[in-house]
């Protein structure tokens, strides 16, 4: 039971005390010497009596206690909560009856958490940081949870790994503002959840960095990305010149290939339509046709041939002939030598003579 007037309850007490000091006066203020027998007993009751009332009275007194501006008091009778009482002074049952628990609902506390967390691109950090934060209801940090600063360092450590493991390493370590303000949108939310009487105030970064023991492979795991990309580009830039070259390659293929049938049906064409003619000719003339195409069949033959066919029939058989000139214009190479040069040798060169057969078909 609370007890708002502090002056009032003073003044009591200080009656109580000048009344007891008054007793004490009368039971000892008589010398020693002057006592008779039959009041020494009387004597040794009121000592009693005095000692029990002051007793009593220091019993009574240790109920005072004042809250402080910043705090509140939980009374407790055996162990049952009774009243929360604000500032000022106040009485309640002594010990062992009520206890009062004083606890401060304005100051800021705080708590660290030092653990090691894996970012959003797979890096290991390791991260220091501190929360600050407040009790405003003492009733609930006394009885919801057994220890409530325990709970709310892992809330706060599972809160920051959360929103380190959302972040890349280059943000947290820049300690991006997103991060805290994430990690401390979470506490609140699990806390209120919890029901234990806690508010989240602030969250600070004291400290990121990378461990020692993974500091090279992470720096390769940074840089794999951008080897990657490189590679990417480096081969998008082998297919971009490759792949037109093949185009073009492909397509002079088609194109020679589309000519080269063209030629051939051209010349089929030109044969088959030589040969009508031809045909034609035969047909209104066969002997002279005949012997032209003999004629042209022969010039082909010996155009390119190496023997001279002279007729002796009618002739002398020895014959004087240039032949090294006549020879000279149809061989590839040959040419007149300068002075002081020799000219180089002539190859051998077969005279055949005509056949009857032959001669008959050259005087037709």
């Amino acid at each position: 039971m609370a007890w708002n007037r502090p002056y009032q309850a003073q003044n009591d007490l200080d009656d109580m005390l000048r009344n007891l000091q008054r007793r004490l006066a009368s039971i000892f203020g008589r010398s020693g010497g002057g006592m008779s027998s039959s009041s020494g007993p009387q004597n040794v009751n009121r000592a009693l009596a005095g000692v029990l009332v002051l007793i009593v009275a220091v019993w009574v007194a240790s109920g005072m206690y004042s809250v402080d501006a910043q705090e509140k008091g939980v009374v407790l009778r055996f162990g049952k909560y009774v009243e929360t009482v604000g500032p000022g002074y106040n009485w309640h049952l002594p010990w062992p009856i009520d206890r009062v628990i004083l606890v401060n609902v304005s100051q800021w506390n705080s708590i660290t958490d030092d653990s090691s967390v894996l970012t959003a691109d797979t890096n290991l950090v390791h991260v220091q940081s501190t929360v600050q934060f407040t009790q405003p209801d003492p009733i609930k940090v006394l009885f919801t949870v057994r220890d409530p600063s325990d709970t709310l360092r892992q809330v706060a450590e599972s809160a920051m790994r959360e929103a380190i493991g959302q972040a890349a390493l280059d943000q947290a370590l820049a300690f991006n503002p997103s991060i805290t303000r994430h990690a401390m949108a979470l506490m609140n939310s699990t806390l209120d959840k919890y029901d234990i009487g806690i508010h989240v105030l602030s969250v600070t970064l004291q400290n990121v960095n990378v461990p020692d023991a993974v500091h090279e492979a992470q720096l390769d795991a940074l840089q794999a990305p951008k080897d990657g990309q490189r590679y990417q580009q480096e081969a998008e830039t082998y297919r971009n010149d490759l792949l037109p070259r093949a185009r073009g390659a492909a397509t002079k293929e088609v194109v020679d290939a589309e000519a080269y049938r063209q030629q051939v049906v051209a010349i089929a064409q030109g044969e088959t339509s030589r040969f009508d003619q031809v045909l034609a000719q035969y047909e209104h003339a066969p002997a002279v046709t005949r012997e032209r195409i003999y004629l042209e069949t022969m010039e082909s033959v010996y155009k390119n041939a190496r023997k001279v066919v002279i007729d002796t029939k009618n002739g002398n058989s020895m014959m004087y002939l240039p032949l090294d000139k006549l020879l000279a214009p149809q061989l590839p190479g040959l040419s007149a030598a300068p002075d002081g040069v020799s000219a180089p040798r002539l190859p051998e060169v077969q005279v055949a003579p005509l056949d009857d057969a032959s001669r008959s078909r050259g005087t037709r």
